[in-house]
């Protein structure tokens, strides 16, 4: 019998010791297909290092992100000295009022700085909040990923039985418009995402058995992605808004419940970006 593939990702490695020591450990077990990464804080060097040690198919991304801390580029500091907050970002990117230049500048940066101390390219982009995918950034962003060969996340079809509101924001805020763009340019991407939710659900196990039941109803030849964000207690996590949400998700993802869902679904963890028919069976 054909099963369904999912490859998980875990997002915001180099945000804090908390986050990556949670996804190093899932990268190690044999859960992660992929990691998605921010590379502006000063401990990224470390983060990046810490990286090289897991094992060959794990897949490491660029996590583009205007809506944390500071930019790195030249350009863009001289437009905002703090990036603006993931409502504003919409505001503009909506008015067509983006210091694209400088946006496109800063996307060669954070390129750079990825590519420095991973020691190679992305395997693929995409967009801390989803970024990637606002009106004016999109088009940096496929240009960029065509130019290098990189695979970029897909947030045109946003599936799962749950939080429709937030699941739509996400494509009507510029998702399916992407969707285009990638299906135009032949750009490798995730034919559906999953993982869009709140972040305030108490069970994280009844959102994952959720999505794992909407990805039932697609065909098996799709190529499903979950993001996820991982973490351990945040002791350092002052401002974290989800470090509760990251303590939560990373006890299931480590647990033996995660692989009972994944077989009663009749779902296999498989490789980011690449046919399902690749897939593998879950550790």
């Amino acid at each position: 019998m054909s099963r369904h593939a999912l490859a998980l990702c875990a997002d915001d490695y180099g945000l804090a010791p908390y986050v990556d020591e949670a996804i190093d450990r899932l990268a190690h077990s044999g859960r992660l297909a992929a990691a998605s990464m921010l590379v502006q804080r000063a401990r990224w060097p470390d983060a990046a290092r810490r990286s090289h040690l897991w094992p060959v198919g794990v897949k490491r991304g660029l996590h583009f992100n205007l809506t944390h801390g500071f930019p790195l580029s030249r350009e863009l500091r001289r437009h905002w000295d703090a990036l603006p907050t993931l409502p504003a970002l919409i505001a503009l990117a909506h008015a067509r009022a983006l210091p694209l230049a400088a946006i496109g500048a800063e996307l060669e940066v954070q390129f750079e700085r990825f590519e420095d101390h991973v020691d190679a390219v992305p395997a693929f982009v995409d967009g801390h909040q989803h970024v990637h995918h606002l009106p004016g950034v999109r088009d940096l962003v496929l240009r960029f990923a065509r130019e290098r060969g990189l695979a970029v996340r897909n947030t045109g079809r946003v599936e799962g039985p749950n939080d429709p509101l937030k699941r739509r924001l996400i494509e009507f805020t510029g998702g399916r418009a992407l969707q285009r763009g990638l299906r135009r340019l032949g750009i490798r991407h995730n034919d559906v995402l999953l993982g869009a939710y709140d972040f305030e659900s108490p069970d994280y196990r009844a959102r994952m058995q959720g999505w794992l039941k909407a990805l039932g109803q697609e065909d098996t030849n799709a190529r499903a992605l979950l993001f996820c964000h991982p973490g351990d207690a945040a002791n350092d996590g002052a401002g974290d808004e989800i470090a509760a949400a990251r303590q939560r998700e990373a006890s299931y993802l480590e647990s033996g419940a995660f692989s009972e869902d994944l077989a009663a679904a009749g779902v296999a963890l498989g490789p980011a970006f690449e046919p399902a028919a690749g897939s593998s069976s879950a550790g």
